[in-house]
C-alpha cells in the first residue's frame, strides 16, 4: 500500500486511537432508604489513553440536572466516590459519571477533554 492510499484513512485511525474511558460502577443498584436521603456511589475509571493527565481529573456525578463533585478514593489511582440525593418521595434516580481532564498534545499546551458514563439507576428500598 502506498502513501496515497493510506492518507484517507489517517483521520479515522487517529480518532479511534483516542477513544479512551471505561467506567465501572462499584456500588449496588439498590440500597436501603437512608434518613438523610443521600446514597453513596463509587466508580472506577480506566483509560488506555497514554496522554491523559491523571492528576488533572475533576470527577462529577450528574443527577437531576445537578453536577455534584466526586472525591478521589485515597491510595487508589482510578476510583472516585460521592453521594447521590434521592428525594424522600422517590424510589429511584438515574445518574451518570462525568470526568473532565487534560491530555498532553504534541507541540501545544495540554488540551481539555471529558468522558461521560452510560446512565445508571439507583433504586431505593423501603425497609
Amino acid at each position: 500500500m502506498n502513501l496515497k492510499n493510506f492518507l484517507p484513512f489517517l483521520p479515522l485511525i487517529l480518532l479511534t486511537g483516542c477513544a479512551t474511558g471505561e467506567f465501572t460502577r462499584l456500588t449496588p443498584g439498590a440500597q436501603p432508604r437512608t434518613p438523610n436521603n443521600l446514597y453513596p456511589v463509587e466508580t472506577a475509571f480506566n483509560s488506555k489513553q497514554q496522554s491523559l493527565r491523571w492528576d488533572s481529573i475533576q470527577a462529577y456525578v450528574l443527577v437531576n440536572g445537578e453536577s455534584l463533585p466526586l472525591r478521589r478514593v485515597p491510595l487508589v489511582k482510578n476510583r472516585w466516590e460521592g453521594f447521590v440525593p434521592v428525594p424522600s418521595g422517590a424510589n429511584s434516580v438515574t445518574y451518570r459519571f462525568k470526568f473532565d481532564y487534560l491530555y498532553n498534545n504534541f507541540g501545544t499546551a495540554p488540551k481539555p477533554s471529558s468522558e461521560t458514563s452510560r446512565a445508571y439507576t439507583l433504586k431505593v428500598l423501603e425497609q
